[in-house]
């Protein structure tokens, strides 16, 4: 396959596009991985939805939890959003390619999503310890108010916080090969495609991983450690909550907290797919399955919709 390059003014010859090989097998089984994608990707943006509606439908459950739950609901189809159709298209596709341009959009796009997913559950986690363990205060304290900026700054952190890493990323000049054996573009297989090594910008940008990865983490260990410690009988509330950290932060941690071990392209793919696509697929059943408020509103949306 050519390879699509110009050549500024200089000695290097810089790609324009990049190829995004994802899962190259035959025909026969990559029709098969779309439709079971197609599924998950379908199934996802209806269960999220599905929460969505069901939380602005009832009033009663227009109270912090249930905002940060629906806000939630709602990251979750624009971070499944943000690569999963690429990665259906290609899997139809002879070429694969994806451009420069579109390949750092989906970039940063992707990994903004992400942080801000990994600063929104430890909001929940805040407000899990303050509605447990400050019950008397947490009326003052989580007011529609706090609710709203708390919800504001996990986007604009989230947003902001890999910019410059991805900034300095695209700067590195990139004259070929352009074949990223990955399902996304992902910072471990970019830099190994740069023409020059830049281990500043590889360290800022595994650094950033680490803090927004492990700082929030250790902060949600934290905060329900001490839900346990003041009232264990409590602590079954936040099953949910954990069980959507332990499936999001698990995989992270296998892929961005130690860029010292070279994973295998098929280790990185798995691994990618699994916080990428399903983790949102499973976040509504884990949370409706084990809510009756959730339960209970979303009957009543099915039976305004006659389908119940």
């Amino acid at each position: 396959m050519n390879m699509n390059i110009s050549e500024p003014h200089s000695h290097f010859v810089f790609v324009r596009e990049f190829i995004l090989l994802g899962f190259s097998y035959e025909w026969k089984i990559q029709s098969l991985l779309f439709s079971l994608f197609l599924t998950i990707y379908a199934l996802t943006i209806t269960g999220n939805g599905a929460i969505i509606c069901a939380l602005w439908h009832d009033q009663r459950l227009h109270i912090p939890m249930y905002i940060f739950l629906g806000n939630f609901s709602f990251l979750e189809i624009w971070y499944v959003s943000s690569t999963v159709p690429k990665m259906l298209v290609n899997l139809l596709s002879d070429k694969k390619t994806i451009s420069f341009v579109g390949c750092f959009l989906q970039f940063y796009f992707f990994s903004s999503l992400g942080a801000t997913e990994c600063l929104h559950l430890t909001v929940m986690a805040f407000d899990r310890y303050l509605a447990i363990c400050r019950p008397l205060h947490y009326p003052n304290i989580m007011t529609g108010h706090l609710c709203t900026k708390l919800v504001l700054i996990c986007w604009v952190c989230g947003f902001l916080w890999f910019l410059i890493p991805i900034v300095l990323i695209s700067q590195m000049p990139f004259c070929g090969p352009n074949i990223i054996d990955h399902v996304v573009c992902d910072p471990g297989p970019l830099f190994a495609l740069a023409c020059v090594s830049a281990p500043q910008t590889q360290l800022l940008c595994y650094s950033l991983s680490s803090i927004v990865i492990f700082g929030n983490f250790l902060f949600i260990l934290g905060s329900y450690t001490l839900v346990l410690t003041a009232v264990q009988k409590a602590f079954s509330t936040c099953g949910s909550h954990l069980a959507v950290v332990s499936l999001f932060y698990g995989s992270l941690m296998v892929m961005y907290v130690n860029p010292g071990l070279r994973h295998s392209a098929k280790m990185q793919k798995v691994a990618t797919l699994f916080y990428a696509m399903v983790t949102p697929f499973f976040n509504p059943l884990i949370y409706s399955l084990r809510n009756k408020e959730i339960k209970t509103a979303l009957r009543k949306v099915m039976g305004s919709f006659n389908i119940m």
